[in-house]
C-alpha cells in the first residue's frame, strides 16, 4: 500500500459544511485495484466513487469521519427497535442481492432513483438525475456490488447499494420512497448489520459522520460505533 499513487483535487466550496473549503485525495485511473486492497483502504477512511476510491484531505479540518459498526456488538436503541418491530408487523421485507447484468439494474431502480433525488435534493448538484448518474454508483469491475432491496408487499421502496469485501459491508447510497410511514433509511442499516450477522461479515460501513451537517448526523445514532478520528478508531457507546 504504501507505493500507492493518488491525485489531489483542487479546493473548493465544501458539500455539506458552507463556510469550509474541501480538497481530496483519490485514486488514479491507473492503479489497479481490488476487493482486498480496498478492504485496506476502507480502515483508513477512504470511500468508494464508481471507479474511484478517495478519502478527504482537507486543511485544518477533521470533520468528515468515518462511521463503522461491528455487527454482532451493535444495540437497538428504543426508537430503532420500535421501527424494526413495526415494519416486522407489515408486508415489508428486505434482500441482498447481486446482479450479474447492470442494464437490469437501471431498468429496475430508474424511476425509484429518479423520484427520490427529485424529492429530497432537487436544489443539489445530483439534480436533474439521469441513467448514467445513477448507473455510476456501482461502476467498479473490481469490486462484488450487492444492492439491499426493500418491499412493502411485491414493491419495491428503498434500495441501498452495497460495497462488498471479505470482512465488510460497505453502504455507498441509499434510495427510497419517499413520505412512507416508515423510515426506510433506518431500516436499510438495521438490516444490512442483520444480514452481515447471518453472513458472519465484521463491519458495517456507513461512510461519513459529520457533527455539524444535519444530514449526516443521524449516523451517530447507531451505536456502539467506531469513527475514524485523527488517524486512529475510536469507540463510541
Amino acid at each position: 500500500m504504501s507505493g500507492l499513487k493518488l491525485g489531489v483535487s483542487q479546493q473548493q466550496p465544501c458539500n455539506y459544511l458552507p463556510d469550509r473549503q474541501e480538497r481530496l485525495l483519490f485514486t488514479l485511473p491507473d492503479e489497479p485495484l481490488d476487493a482486498q486492497f480496498y478492504q485496506q483502504l476502507l480502515t483508513l477512511n477512504f470511500r468508494r466513487s464508481g471507479e474511484q476510491i478517495y478519502t478527504t484531505y482537507c486543511e485544518g479540518c477533521q470533520q468528515c469521519q468515518s462511521v463503522r459498526l461491528e455487527a454482532t456488538a451493535f444495540q437497538l436503541n428504543s426508537n430503532q427497535r420500535r421501527l424494526w418491530n413495526k415494519a416486522k408487523r407489515t408486508s415489508w421485507r428486505y434482500q441482498l442481492v447481486q446482479h450479474s447484468n447492470t442494464e437490469d439494474c437501471t431498468e429496475k431502480y430508474y424511476a425509484l432513483y429518479q423520484s427520490y433525488i427529485d424529492t429530497k435534493h432537487a436544489d443539489s448538484s445530483m439534480s436533474p438525475t439521469s441513467p448514467e448518474q445513477m448507473s455510476y454508483l456501482w461502476q467498479a469491475d473490481w469490486l462484488k456490488i450487492q444492492f439491499l432491496e426493500q418491499y412493502i408487499g411485491e414493491d419495491l421502496v428503498a434500495v441501498t447499494v452495497v460495497d462488498t469485501t471479505a470482512d465488510a459491508f460497505s453502504a455507498v447510497y441509499t434510495f427510497y420512497q419517499t413520505g412512507h410511514a416508515l423510515a426506510f433509511g433506518t431500516l436499510a442499516i438495521l438490516a444490512l448489520i442483520e444480514q452481515a450477522k447471518t453472513e458472519n461479515v465484521h463491519f458495517v460501513y456507513l461512510g461519513y459522520y459529520i457533527q455539524h451537517c444535519q444530514k449526516m448526523s443521524y449516523k451517530a445514532k447507531f451505536l456502539p460505533q467506531q469513527r475514524f478520528i485523527a488517524g486512529e478508531w475510536l469507540s463510541f457507546r
